[in-house]
């Protein structure tokens, strides 16, 4: 007799979690095993998962992104260079920003790394960008 628990059967989900193994990844050979199972869970389709393969898929995701934000981080930007990609994947010109930011010179030091960009600022062009404010900061 099997239980559940929403919508997975218990015995079907240990005996997928017996046969697969999942634990926390710490290392690149791990992680290798544990992409593996998720893209031949995904080669089934979305739809043709049963709810216990869909518990260990999500499972397996959580363990990959904990073990790759480790291992592969992604720095941080510095904020006068966050704004001058945003500025050159929009298409736009400083000149653009001169009315959100206050001026033509404050533009330009900002972009050159000159001056930092204010809490007022950032909240102006955080509100222009359609960002979160914390990246100006």
């Amino acid at each position: 007799m099997s239980t559940t628990v929403g919508n997975i059967d218990l015995s079907r989900y240990g005996r997928l979690l017996a046969r697969t193994v999942p634990r926390v990844i710490k290392t690149e050979e791990e992680n290798e095993r544990a992409l593996a199972i998720v893209e031949s869970l995904m080669s089934k389709g979305e739809q043709n998962l049963s709810p216990e393969e869909d518990a260990l898929l999500e499972l397996l995701a959580g363990l990959i992104a904990a073990f790759e934000e480790k291992a592969y981080p992604i720095p941080r930007s510095a904020p006068h260079e966050l704004l001058a990609f945003l500025l050159d994947q929009r298409g736009l010109t400083a000149k653009e920003l001169w009315p959100v930011v206050g001026s033509k010179s404050r533009v330009s030091e900002i972009l050159a790394g000159k001056r930092g960009i204010g809490k007022e600022q950032a909240k102006r062009l955080a509100e222009f960008f359609h960002l979160d404010v914390g990246l100006f900061l």
